[in-house]
């Protein structure tokens, strides 16, 4: 089986005990090799200041690539720019550019008055710098705001002509889901890479909640297969082999990359990559197996 390459997502810590975990995390995954890191920017814009602190932190600790999220959220155009030039200025010039979830309470996304609309013209306002390297959201099912699964990659397909070289998925339950998006957006035209996204499920009831919300199916094996599993106290040995066998599948189908949503619990998506044949060496250095 290839040795696939790998990239994790981490989100910025709001608390001296969770920046620990945010290290501990690193720490733990840092020896794969990845291909960066992202961090996160909360709902609303709401940790603006803890993302350029945190993708800062990491990369100038664990000399990794670094990708930082930036939204169109509640700030003007010259602010969020000005958020872009700050990541740049501490080494981090790898954007996963998005339009931001709404702050909690509001009925949607509302455009700053001064600010971008969408994310496509966040998109080419930070190509037209030629200063970074633009990662977008991808959503293998349908976006819950978009008509339609043919308008979601025609989004895409504007997201991707305005400057982005590379496409990461909403997280998605069954191989095929994935597999049939990577098809339908071939043949839209859309040659940029698309990465999976996976997560790696802690909890099930937090990842069920958050699927539903997102719009990921959730399919009713699966319910039944964790309803079982928790009563048997087999949760976490479950979540590592329905993880592994998803990204095999994949694998079989030619995906070369996942991107793993780690939640800033490393152990399992560890244990997933090390299943996969991604393994550090003694020295640290990443040994393909």
């Amino acid at each position: 089986m290839p040795v696939p390459s790998v990239s994790f997502e981490v989100f910025p810590p709001r608390s001296i005990d969770a920046s620990f975990k945010l290290w501990e995390t690193a720490q733990a995954l840092a020896p794969l090799a990845p291909r960066f890191f992202s961090v996160t920017y909360g709902a609303g814009g709401t940790t603006r200041d803890l993302t350029h602190d945190a993708a800062y932190t990491l990369h100038n600790t664990s000399g990794l690539p670094v990708a930082a999220h930036l939204t169109c959220v509640g700030a003007s155009r010259a602010e969020t720019l000005a958020t872009a030039q700050r990541f740049a200025k501490a080494g981090v010039t790898d954007i996963v550019a998005l339009r931001g979830d709404a702050p909690e309470g509001s009925q949607g996304f509302e455009p700053h008055p001064e600010g971008f609309a969408n994310s496509v013209e966040l998109i080419e306002a930070l190509a037209a710098s030629g200063q970074f390297t633009l990662r977008v959201g991808a959503y293998p099912e349908k976006h819950p705001e978009a008509a339609s699964q043919k308008a979601n990659i025609d989004w895409l397909k504007a997201k991707i002509d305005a400057g982005a070289s590379e496409a990461i998925t909403q997280f998605f339950f069954e191989a095929e889901t994935f597999l049939r998006f990577r098809d339908d957006c071939a043949a839209a035209g859309i040659d940029a890479p698309i990465v999976p996204g996976i997560l790696p499920i802690t909890n099930w009831t937090s990842a069920r909640k958050f699927a539903l919300r997102c719009g990921t199916s959730v399919p009713a094996w699966l319910d039944q297969a964790f309803e079982a599993a928790i009563r048997d106290d087999r949760h976490d040995l479950l979540a590592t082999a329905l993880c592994t066998e998803l990204c095999s599948d994949l694998l079989d189908e030619g995906v070369d990359s996942f991107h793993f949503y780690t939640l800033n619990r490393p152990d399992l998506t560890r244990e997933v990559c090390h299943a996969l044949g991604v393994t550090q060496s003694i020295t640290g250095v990443r040994n393909v197996a």
